[in-house]
């Protein structure tokens, strides 16, 4: 009888472990299709979708495996494992030669559900032989469960934050391998014999495979990484919000956010100068100036121009973005060291919580994120949050957003646009020929000048204090100002308001405007 119970507690405490990988081996592929194809929410649904299909059809495949149960479960989890342990690396080594990766990771995630739906009503029909009914099944589902806590926790705070996508997938695999050689020693006498010597051979040469995938998991992720660029990749990172990669050509280096392209330093200036100086020369005194986004710091070294700058609050979700502007050696000769100026300030946060529970009041505030490719960013330029920074500006503040291409995206710009004038602001469009971009936009929003008048005051500014700017002119400020006619013919009275509830920026940019059709 202590033997029987001995047998059924190994068995569940293997499902708890079995479903702590399991949960994070579906939040590992979920989390490499965002990264690989975007649009996160998109690629979490159909990964989790997909897998807890695909465990329906394990769970159902199960039931015609009726015999030599334990080996049965034993090859699952030494299959599982492999598996898991190599998911990312196989799909940064195939990335070179599919066209269609996101294939292949759907693929991936249904065979691992496959397997995982096995694991249960496998280790179920083993427990029988130990345990009644209702206590069987409630105890193999409340591991399970009790597992699958442990390791959502553990992918949130430890692995998607310290051990990174090239790593954590061995954690998860070593899990599947542990488990499949306890069952394999512990049961060793009610397997047959010649079956017990081949799956240990098996567990053994897994465990070297194992080692040499960790030696050079690196290497092969590096090489997967720089398939994806033209040019040599000089850094790369992977954060718990994003993949930070830096590439060289010739002279000059990009940076990149997810494959997006970020900045090059080749004309950097031609995208941070309009970003900058045309609001501070609609403010007169000393300022206090919030920067969202913009962690390269090229956008404080623009406001470190002026004197009367009294602070500069930074807000940026990714800390790691942040100490690459402040301390990586091409970042931190582009930005003039700005991030060492007393005026500075640096906070990691969500810029959008930040705004909600902060209480202070700025004289501009400068929103330079990524364009709304995705849902998250989305909001970033919603009426929620731009009526977030009407909130934190001072009387006669003025506030800019980074606003797309007005070309290219044509009703992402108007739909930006739009949506801060429904917030409260007077609005001015901008726009300049960035080379490593094309044509890009900004809108500028104030609550005191009128429309009307913002055009003529920004053609005013006096730029004579301003002795180190590399393009930015009175000739520059007539041309930014100045509109043709949109090359996508826009009737802004059908453009909807962007919010929370209703993303339409992000459907408008996913869309786009590249066949000049709509």
């Amino acid at each position: 009888m202590a033997k029987q119970k001995h047998y059924s507690n190994l068995l569940k405490i293997s499902i708890f472990a079995t479903g702590l990988s399991g949960i994070v081996a579906e939040y590992i592929l979920a989390t490499s299709a965002s990264y690989f194809l975007g649009d996160s929410v998109f690629q979490w649904t159909m990964i989790l979708s997909l897998m807890l299909f695909a465990m329906g059809l394990g769970s159902r495949y199960s039931r015609w495996i009726v015999k030599n149960l334990i080996e049965t479960y034993v090859v699952l989890e030494l299959i599982l494992s492999l598996i898991a342990t190599f998911s990312v690396i196989l799909i940064y080594t195939f990335m070179t030669f599919l066209a269609e990766i996101d294939l292949m990771i759907y693929a991936m995630s249904m065979l691992l559900g496959f397997l995982i739906g096995m694991e249960i009503p496998l280790v179920t029909r083993i427990n029988s032989e130990y345990e009644t009914l209702n206590t069987n099944i409630s105890g193999m589902m409340e591991n399970d469960y009790y597992g699958s806590l442990i390791g959502g926790l553990f992918f949130a705070f430890i692995g998607i934050s310290f051990l990174g996508l090239t790593y954590t997938p061995f954690v998860v695999g070593s899990i599947n391998l542990i488990v499949a050689l306890c069952v394999l020693y512990y049961f060793r006498d009610l397997m047959r014999k010649d079956l017990f010597k081949k799956l240990r051979l098996v567990g053994g040469a897994l465990i070297v495979v194992f080692v040499l995938g960790l030696v050079f998991s690196k290497q092969i992720v590096f090489y997967g990484n720089q398939t994806r660029f033209n040019e040599k990749i000089v850094f790369s990172e992977q954060t718990p919000y994003q993949q930070i990669t830096i590439t060289q050509w010739r002279d000059n280096y990009q940076l990149y956010l997810n494959q997006g392209k970020q900045l090059s330093t080749f004309d950097e200036w031609m995208y941070h100068e309009p970003l900058v100086h045309p609001v501070m020369g609609l403010t007169k005194g000393p300022v206090d100036v919030l920067v969202m986004g913009a962690g390269d710091g090229c956008a404080i070294r623009e406001l470190l121009k002026y004197s009367r700058l009294r602070s500069v609050e930074l807000v940026d979700l990714d800390s790691m973005m942040t100490k690459i502007g402040k301390e990586h050696p091409i970042f931190r000769k582009m930005n003039d060291g700005a991030y060492f100026s007393d005026k500075v300030h640096v906070t990691s946060a969500d810029a959008f919580n930040f705004l909600e529970t902060g209480n202070h009041k700025y004289d501009v505030i400068i929103a330079d994120f990524p364009d709304p490719r995705t849902v998250e960013i989305n909001k970033l330029y919603s009426y929620e949050f731009y009526s977030l920074c009407k909130q934190s500006l001072k009387k006669n503040g003025v506030f800019i957003t980074q606003s797309t291409s007005p070309y290219y995206t044509t009703h992402t710009f108007r739909c930006i646009e739009k949506t801060m004038q429904y917030a409260g602001f007077n609005t001015l469009p901008i726009h300049n020929h960035v080379y490593s971009f094309g044509e890009w936009s900004w809108i500028i929003g104030s609550l005191e000048t009128p429309s009307a008048d913002l055009k003529q005051r920004i053609r005013n500014i006096d730029l004579s204090e301003l002795d180190e700017l590399k393009w930015l002119n009175r000739d520059a400020l007539e041309m930014m100002t100045a509109f043709g006619q949109d090359l996508v013919t826009v009737d802004t009275s059908k453009i909807e308001i962007n919010s929370l509830h209703s993303p339409v920026a992000y459907h408008y940019y996913e869309k786009g405007d590249w066949s000049y059709e709509y």
